[in-house]
């Protein structure tokens, strides 16, 4: 069952900076109670929300410059620590479409990649570069171009790769395991009906 081809992303983007961002920032572990993953959106950088609001700062989150952003940058290692679906869930929930960073931690990166929340690896250099023109110019649209490996904003271009299976997965709308397996529902039935112990 072919799902839907993610060959881009575009959207405003919001930096959230800093390296070795784990998967409790992401969501808090007292947020992990729900039954679905239904309502973790709101709760996605709480502790870090929360912490820039009692020093009289704006988490960039909470900043209304950046309201509705869809598109995430930040630093190296994202999505480390505990392997919880929940962060990239919560991500998604939020509103976020894609993820840029310098590196992921490879269970984030495969749970994102399942929801068809493409991760993209850019220079860190490039990601600071980004930053400043989406810092100056909140309204820019980002735009990630799977099939080119490349991100574009402010007619500028600048290299943004993933590993190819990813890729392929994202590209060919093969991203979700689960359908894959449900594709082949109908044989599995047929088999099974020939095998005397599945008889009822």
């Amino acid at each position: 069952m072919s799902l839907e081809k993610i060959t881009q992303a575009t959207g405003r983007g919001v930096y959230v900076p800093g390296d070795d961002v784990d998967t409790d920032r992401i969501i808090p572990a007292r947020f992990m109670k729900c039954v679905t993953f239904d309502g973790l959106g709101e709760f996605t950088f709480a502790d870090a929300r929360e912490a820039a609001k009692a020093e009289g700062k704006i988490h960039p989150l909470d900043d209304p410059r950046f309201a509705g952003a869809s598109i995430l940058l930040s630093g190296s290692n994202f999505g480390c620590g505990s392997s919880r679906e929940h962060a990239p869930q919560a991500l998604y929930r939020f509103g976020f479409r894609a993820i840029i960073a310098e590196s992921f931690a490879e269970i984030f990166f495969g749970n994102s990649t399942t929801l068809g929340m493409p991760c993209v690896v850019m220079r860190a250099d490039d990601i600071r570069a980004v930053a400043g023109i989406i810092e100056s110019d909140p309204a820019a649209l980002l735009t990630l171009d799977l099939l080119e490996g490349k991100a574009s904003i402010a007619d500028m271009d600048f290299p943004a790769t993933l590993p190819d299976h990813a890729r392929e997965a994202l590209v060919t709308g093969r991203w979700d395991a689960i359908a894959d397996l449900l594709e082949g529902l109908d044989d599995v039935r047929v088999r099974a009906a020939t095998l005397p112990y599945m008889a009822a």
